[in-house]
């Protein structure tokens, strides 16, 4: 078996960027379109296309941003002038983010569960792709991907999640690596069925 060295390489290195260091340039409209062909190449059982992108640029970024500021104020209550401002700037952190958006489809063969892991497998796929093409990225949800009235002033109908909003921009400073999981502690050969 020959391994891809550069690609194993990138997999154990691989970092998200912190939203607050993200910056300008973003992918242009073909790096963009790339990027998202490359990111439909994923598991996709029964081929049912379970997923669904929204690009979100800056005007959409700040319309959508006073809305769920309103929204926030409307859970919350009362709040600070700078989670205000926050909320306002959730969709702006980057110079693009996109959407992913679970769209399961009826089947009797292939459950629900199975088809947005489909739409996690894209996300994850978006986040390679913008790396590779040497852009940065961060994949996040947020309070509002939990909120009905939130996914809808995101663009989703009642029938879709948000499986995660793929922040892509630039940084030139440098990530700071985060402890990672202790897999040895994760592992465990096959012991039989559970017993409870």
């Amino acid at each position: 078996m020959t391994k891809t060295n550069a690609v194993i390489d990138y997999l154990r290195s691989r970092k998200s960027l912190p939203l607050t260091m993200m910056s300008e340039p973003g992918p242009s409209e073909s790096e963009l379109r790339d990027m998202l062909e490359i990111a439909a190449r994923t598991p996709d059982h029964g081929r049912l296309e379970p997923w669904r992108f929204i690009v979100y640029r800056d005007e959409a970024g700040r319309q959508i941003g006073e809305k769920l500021a309103v929204r926030a104020q409307e859970i919350n209550g009362s709040m600070p002038d700078d989670q205000i401002e926050r909320e306002r700037n959730r969709i702006r952190r980057a110079p693009v983010a996109i959407g992913v958006v679970a769209v399961t489809k009826e089947s009797e063969k292939i459950p629900a569960w199975e088809q947005f892991l489909s739409a996690g497998a894209v996300a994850m796929n978006l986040v390679h792709a913008a790396n590779a093409y040497g852009y940065k990225a961060n994949w996040v949800t947020g309070w509002y991907s939990d909120d009905e009235k939130g996914r809808a002033i995101l663009g989703l109908s009642p029938n879709e999640r948000m499986a995660g909003i793929v922040h892509i921009g630039s940084s030139d400073r440098e990530i700071a690596e985060r402890p990672r999981p202790d897999i040895e502690s994760l592992i465990s050969d096959y012991s039989g069925e559970y017993q409870g």
